[in-house]
């Protein structure tokens, strides 16, 4: 018996020749080469898998070592993608492993390539990744197992196009965001404090942030913007590159300091109306702590606690102090690479424990210790390597459901901190009636991108689709044209921004037709070109008023999910709103301007 079969004997016994032919020809999407990645990577390859393909945009920490066992200490920084796949083909060399370092959501990782395969593996932490993949594989039709941990908890959920609720249908929790102007000019929680030292001090203290704000000032200009605009945020982009310049030579810490912690405050203390229902912040005097720090015997704590020792405001001031000269050292001596802050880095995590405690003091915020602010600071969620495993594990088993073909078989399993019951199996509910991502009608267009425009894609909607006149063109966050707004109709795709891989939503401003989104792919020579059987829009359902006997009856009825052997085989359709919930978040310090701040000709929503 060659040492393949060997390999494969006790598989192939439990999953029958037929299912098991499926494992060994299917093609698998692994989308994460994390916590869970690494647990699944390892199932797949040692059950028989053998075509298996791997994204991954991230590099690896120190601090994964503890859980994913594919890396090791020397691999630090290198791409996940590539370590896995090179840890993993020695658990079983004969079997094929593509490992790509990149975003799931760029451009070339279209539904066209979704489609090629057999099943979507979703291995993710980020919701705004999750939520592309599980649209991606509902427009291509290839069943997506979708999964996630945290701490003791896990969940593992496949979804089916047409048949089960998807990653949608459900509201999930959007991760917290804060505008710019409570970071900078209000804050009142210790995270605000932590969120400017890491994101703002520090990236233009000593990373690149001056370099890239610069460069978008120089799209935005080409693009024709708002040139007195442009010309404000030069000068604030210059005053920020006048600081950098001094932070390696003698005295940089101190200009630094004036400037954070006493000019800037004082300059928001001029603004009374700020004030009026808020309590007014502190400054603080380079020249005071330094007389106050000599004539101190205190110590920063020392030992195996110190990280999780609170600092009194000459600690923090001391801290400041070392740190911004370390920091200084390592850019004076290496000014071509610009430093990343890393919850892992020493110096830059030393570095914002104190710059934040030190706003927080002069905001009047309770300060924090250094574990309190690596742990904010690098949002680390409790991960362990059971629960990864557990759910990695269910993964597997729920993707063989998916190559049978067995729809109904399919679980939604929950991993839970209870030793009693320590997972929880649900039959899969039908997709919601009201989801924006899986109710919508996707409509695969090829066009071209250079010669089509905005005008003509309107047309498009108009005569290929049964549109009315009252049309509205969306981009994700992003409006294109509406009857009151066409200042767009002349220009190309292109020029818009409107690349292979964009989804163009159309909806109906008269009422008549469901959302409709447009999935777009290249096409260099011709104009556009449409399935040859154009979907058919479905009409938006009537509302149909409940008489009094019915709205009495359901104020006292009890709502029950229905579940996949329920669905209705047409289904329903429902309003989609406008513009979709996971559009980019606009953080700019002007409010107002926000709602209406114009980019690429298009008018951005929040």
């Amino acid at each position: 018996m060659s040492s393949d079969k060997a390999r494969y004997r006790a598989a192939e016994l439990i999953l029958g020749n037929e299912l098991f032919g499926r494992v060994q020809s299917c093609k698998v999407l692994m989308v994460g080469a994390g916590g869970i990645g690494c647990e699944l990577l390892k199932n797949l390859v040692t059950s028989g898998f053998a075509d298996i393909t791997i994204i991954d945009l991230d590099t690896i920490d120190l601090s994964n070592l503890n859980r994913q066992f594919l890396f090791q200490k020397q691999h630090v920084k290198r791409s996940k993608a590539y370590v896995a796949k090179e840890s993993a083909s020695k658990f079983n060399p004969h079997v094929r492993i593509e490992a790509l370092h990149g975003n799931i959501k760029e451009p070339q990782f279209d539904t066209a390539y979704f489609a090629q395969f057999d099943l979507v593996l979703n291995a993710l932490d980020n919701l705004d990744a999750r939520r592309h993949v599980n649209k991606m594989c509902l427009i291509a039709k290839v069943p997506l197992i979708e999964s996630g941990t945290s701490g003791y908890m896990g969940q593992v959920q496949p979804i089916y196009q047409g048949r089960t609720e998807c990653y949608d249908c459900q509201t999930k929790p959007t991760p917290k965001t804060f505008p710019v102007c409570t970071i900078r000019s209000t804050p009142s929680t210790p995270i605000h404090c932590i969120v400017w030292a890491k994101s703002y001090l520090f990236p233009r203290l000593f990373g690149s942030d001056d370099e890239q704000e610069g460069a978008e000032l120089d799209k935005a200009a080409a693009r024709g913007e708002n040139a007195g605009e442009i010309d404000n945020l030069r000068k604030e982009a210059a005053e920020i590159k006048a600081i950098r310049k001094t932070v390696h030579t003698s005295g940089g810490a101190q200009r630094v300091f004036e400037k954070v912690y006493s000019a800037d405050i004082n300059r928001l203390l001029s603004m009374e109306d700020m004030w009026r229902a808020r309590q007014k912040p502190t400054p603080l005097s380079w020249t005071d702590l330094t007389s106050a720090t000599e004539a101190s015997t205190s110590r920063i704590a020392s030992g195996g606690l110190r990280d999780q020792h609170v600092p009194s405001l000459n600690e923090s001031f001391q801290l400041f102090v070392s740190s911004m000269d370390k920091l200084s050292a390592r850019v004076r001596d290496d000014p071509d690479t610009p430093l990343e802050w890393d919850k892992d880095d020493e110096d830059a995590l030393k570095f914002s424990t104190a710059a934040a405690n030190l706003r927080a003091t002069a905001f009047g915020i309770p300060v924090k210790s250094q574990f309190d602010v690596k742990q904010m600071a690098g949002n680390i969620i409790p991960a362990i390597a059971t629960t990864n495993a557990i759910v990695a594990g269910l993964i597997v088993l729920q993707a063989l459901h998916a190559l049978r073909k067995e729809w109904s078989q399919g679980r939604f399993v929950w991993v839970a901190k209870d030793a009693r019951k320590a997972t929880s199996i649900t039959q899969l509910s039908a997709p919601s009636p009201t989801c924006a991502s899986c109710q919508m009608s996707y409509v695969p267009l090829r066009v071209n991108l250079g010669e089509v425009t905005l005008s003509e894609l309107v047309k498009i909607a108009q005569e290929k689709l049964g549109y009315g006149e009252e049309v509205v063109i969306v981009e994700e966050s992003r409006l294109l044209y509406d009857p009151d707004f066409d200042d767009n109709l002349d220009r190309t795709l292109a020029s818009l921004d409107i690349k292979a891989g964009s989804l163009v939503m159309v909806s109906d401003e008269d009422g008549l037709l469901s959302d409709a989104t447009f999935v777009i792919s290249d096409l260099p020579n011709g104009t556009f070109e449409l399935p040859k059987v154009p979907p058919s829009i479905p009409k938006k359902p009537v509302k149909e008023e409940a008489t009094d006997a019915e709205a009495s009856s359901s104020q006292t009825r009890t709502s029950t999910k229905r579940t996949i052997d329920e669905v209705d085989a047409e289904g329903s359709q429902s309003k989609r709103a406008r513009v979709d919930a996971s559009g980019a978040i606009l953080i700019d310090d002007d409010e107002e301007q926000d709602k209406t701040a114009a980019t690429d000709g298009v008018i951005d929503l929040d």
